[in-house]
């Protein structure tokens, strides 16, 4: 079975990517990934709050708009309670992984303000990072703020990072744009290599006992894949870019359902995180598995099968879908 693909422009030995996590700040762990079978690795995320190490522009930074609105209070750790190492360290991580394995690395930079944290995309590229990843994570709590202008943040954002390297750019979306077709065309025409759908953001609650905002770790589902899978099949042939579907991917079935619909990669941690990096090679087997049984020969054949473009009842990813599902129930 040919179960190659070109993801970023990059060629990969199967679709199988792990994603954004603290396994890759183990240099063993990206090791055995790459044994399992990973055909490349998505390095855990660089802060921009661990960018800007200044102690006073950073509790600033974070303590914005806490008095004001609800959604921020204690929403961001506190500076000493970031785990991850600083950013000196997380370029020479790359180094590293890049002398210890042979499948590409991809960097991954979190933030949104226009700032410094930016010009780190150009060290994560001289670090030797085969890609990179642009996380933007951002909940526009300012009812002032309209949905153009943060739309526009994102777009600044990628041609800054994509001025200042010459590896490719990937942008991780959230699902909450007013028309996410729209923005992902624009992201495209802006010069996105790549989209990665989509980004989890991990909502607060809240402790009735202590009064205090918990935050805590759920992960994620297979059912949780089916949100990307109906947006990259709605995307299909509609943009240049890369896609990758992340959030869901658990099984090897999965991993089938994001390729028909038309990913060029399927990305997973809470599996890895939960099942050991060593699942890596059971999704893979049973991916063979399934295409031997169903006569598939490359990963190719079946790539935009269940597209939206391919489908001869396109709705089913439109309204009737909705109005077919709640009909169901009776």
């Amino acid at each position: 079975m040919d179960l190659k693909t070109k993801y970023l422009g990059l060629e990969l030995k199967n679709p199988v990517v792990p994603s954004a996590s603290p396994l890759s700040a183990d240099v063993d762990t990206v090791k055995k990934m790459e044994d399992s079978g990973a055909a490349a690795v998505v390095m855990y995320s660089l802060f921009e709050e661990q960018i800007v190490h200044e102690q006073e522009e950073l509790d600033a930074f974070l303590s914005q708009g806490t008095d004001t609105f609800a959604e921020a209070l204690s929403y961001f750790p506190k500076p000493d309670e970031f785990h991850n190492l600083q950013a000196e360290d997380y370029l020479e991580q790359i180094r590293r992984l890049k002398e210890a394995v042979d499948i590409p690395i991809i960097g991954s930079l979190n933030g949104v303000s226009a700032g410094g944290w930016i010009d780190y995309a150009k060290k994560i590229e001289d670090a030797g990072a085969d890609a990179l990843e642009l996380n933007i994570y951002y909940i526009p709590t300012d009812p002032e703020m309209t949905a153009e202008k943060v739309e526009e943040m994102y777009i600044e954002d990628l041609k800054r990072v994509k001025n200042s390297v010459s590896i490719p750019v990937a942008v991780k979306l959230g699902p909450y744009f007013t028309a996410f077709a729209n923005m992902a065309k624009k992201l495209d025409m802006a010069g996105a290599d790549g989209l990665v759908v989509f980004n989890r953001f991990y909502q607060p609650d809240i402790d009735p006992e202590t009064l205090d905002v918990k935050h805590d770790l759920e992960f994620s589902t297979s059912y949780e894949l089916r949100l990307p899978l109906r947006w990259i099949a709605i995307l299909y042939g509609n943009i240049k870019a890369s896609m990758a579907a992340t959030t869901g991917i658990h099984t090897a079935e999965d991993v089938l359902k994001a390729v028909m619909a038309g990913a060029d990669a399927a990305m997973t941690a809470s599996a890895l995180l939960q099942k050991g990096v060593e699942h890596i090679s059971r999704i893979l087997t049973d991916l063979q598995k399934w295409m031997e049984v169903h006569e598939y020969e490359s990963i190719e054949q079946m790539k935009g099968s269940m597209s939206l473009k391919s489908l001869a009842e396109p709705a089913a990813y439109m309204r009737a879908n909705y109005m077919k599902t709640l009909q169901s129930i009776r």
